[in-house]
């Protein structure tokens, strides 16, 4: 049996580069199994048996039990460290973020770069990309907002709302959004990459 922790992802996914940054930061050891999601490599009966859902990334206990869903995994992964927050209005002030970063963020930033990147930006796609700018720049404005006062998104400290919410902004632009009016956000990104266990996102190695 696997003694380490396996990730099945695209590393080019933010979602999936969640989990290399918070690996990196808390100095987790584990295997990375590389999928081609554009192929059909989370949707096939062996995937599907480990999230139904048919989505990138899933984490395999050494026991074999599977946890899909990036921030419930940065959950998993930060559990009993600073990470999570230091008390129980921290740890709320967290996932207060996280959701943001799911409900308000990804949908807008994160799905104009994957029409972009993955898709090659469709002539059949670009209403797409225009409706969503609206959504994204009003997220940058919040986080604009919370960093002009604070080094970090929640509590003013490193947490993992900080690594959920960094790996698609960090790369917005390759959606097509303008970070030029938001100093405090790129402030805030150059204070992650300042440190020391940080990890670059890398680019997709070769499927098995």
């Amino acid at each position: 049996m696997n003694s380490k922790l396996t990730f099945y992802g695209d590393s080019i996914s933010g979602n999936c580069y969640k989990l290399q940054l918070a690996c990196a930061e808390l100095a987790i050891d584990y295997d990375w199994n590389e999928l081609d999601i554009l192929t059909g490599a989370a949707r096939t009966d062996e995937f599907l048996k480990m999230n139904p859902n048919g989505k990138v990334p899933i984490m395999v206990l050494p026991d074999g039990r599977c946890l899909p869903e990036s921030n419930a995994i940065l959950c998993y992964l930060a559990d009993g460290s600073s990470l999570c927050g230091a008390d129980r209005f921290a740890s709320a002030s967290v996932l207060q973020w996280m959701f943001f970063e799911q409900y308000s963020h990804e949908p807008y930033i994160a799905t104009s770069r994957f029409i972009v990147k993955y898709l090659g930006s469709p002539p059949n796609r670009q209403a797409d990309l225009e409706a969503k700018k609206p959504g994204g720049y009003k997220a940058l404005g919040v986080m604009e907002q919370q960093l002009t006062k604070n080094d970090f998104i929640a509590n003013n400290a490193f947490s993992i709302a900080d690594i959920a919410l960094y790996a698609y902004t960090h790369v917005a632009h390759e959606g097509g959004f303008d970070l030029a009016d938001y100093p405090a956000v790129r402030a805030w990104l150059a204070r992650i990459e300042a440190r020391p266990r940080y990890v670059p996102m890398r680019a997709a190695a070769k499927p098995a």
